[in-house]
């Protein structure tokens, strides 16, 4: 069957059309994709506004057109932290749907870990054992770990590299005080989970996905996107001490000039590496694989297994 995922990140507004069934890897056929980046629109500190809703609506609707021409089935629509952060993130999507008919559903933090965690078990198998898998978005860290394809352990910080650059930094590039300030509030909220993480074992194969940490490993040294999904990557936290030491003296602009780093991201990219260099340090994961698979993933693969999205029921909106 052929399948949407329509997934409203704080960052990046994204279609991702697969070709998938039960038993089968889910095989991309199109991909349309907006950086809107949802959580600048919001106002008053926690507020979508006007533009943003209004930004946000056009690039559903004309998401809804394309998955009709691509022949799209089943169409499932989820919003992730700056939607679900904004006091009116509900009427925002209630008025989306009744102006399109997408029903885009809400994930909280625990289910955004929990279905990317399942995403990286699919990736890499049962051999792998005890997973770990680390994702840093545009507005919180989430943290999974497990035997099983649940995890035994799912966490959600609000950690995310756009929200605490938005929160911390007032220059370009932000002076010592603020990148020092910032790696302070990383670790203290980081260090209340570990306790809580850390008393199910250590892993055996500790996982990363996520735009910033593939960013972070590219500029390491890893392979480009274009050398394809199989090619292993990995990123070391000697890697990522030298990175965020080098990022912290670079502007935006600069920052942007580096392999595999796209300017609408490069902004944040020095904010996600402090918060890769605590997560690392902290659960003592000297490397850390890169996972193709993700949350979009993780979706398409509950919604195939045919069991309820996270602990409440799925809406499909039919196109």
């Amino acid at each position: 069957m052929r399948l949407g995922v329509l997934d409203v990140g704080s960052n990046t507004v994204h279609l991702l059309v697969m070709d998938a069934h039960q038993g089968a890897r889910p095989l991309p056929a199109y991909s349309h994709k907006e950086e809107l980046r949802l959580a600048e629109h919001l106002v008053d500190g926690d507020r979508l506004g006007e533009e943003g809703a209004a930004r946000l609506g056009a690039f559903v609707r004309e998401a809804a057109r394309i998955a009709e021409d691509k022949g799209v089935e089943d169409l499932i629509a989820f919003a992730t932290s700056a939607v679900r952060d904004a006091v009116n993130g509900e009427d925002v999507l209630a008025q989306i749907k009744a102006d399109t008919r997408v029903d885009i559903q809400v994930l909280s933090g625990d289910d955004e870990a929990r279905l990317t965690f399942l995403a990286v078990r699919r990736w890499f198998g049962w051999s792998s054992g005890r997973l770990l898998v680390a994702d840093i978005g545009g507005g919180s860290l989430e943290i999974a770990s497990g035997i099983d394809e649940e995890p035994d352990v799912a966490v959600s910080l609000p950690l995310g590299a756009g929200r605490l650059t938005r929160d911390w930094f007032t220059a370009d590039p932000p002076g010592p005080e603020e990148v020092r300030a910032l790696r302070r509030h990383v670790r203290t909220e980081i260090a209340r989970t570990v306790g809580t993480i850390a008393r199910y074992g250590r892993p055996d194969h500790a996982v990363a996905t996520s735009k910033t940490f593939r960013q972070l490993a590219r500029i390491a040294g890893a392979a480009s996107s274009d050398e394809g999904p199989y090619v292993r990557r990995v990123l070391t936290h000697e890697d990522v001490v030298e990175w965020t030491a080098r990022l912290a003296t670079m502007p935006a602009a600069r920052r942007a000039e580096l392999p595999g780093v796209s300017a609408g991201r490069a902004a944040q990219l020095l904010a996600g590496a402090v918060v890769a260099d605590a997560a690392m340090d902290l659960f003592e994961l000297p490397v850390l694989e890169i996972c193709p698979w993700a949350l979009r993933e993780g979706v398409i693969l509950r919604r195939l297994d045919g069991l309820p999205m996270g602990r409440s029921r799925w809406p499909i909106s039919k196109v």
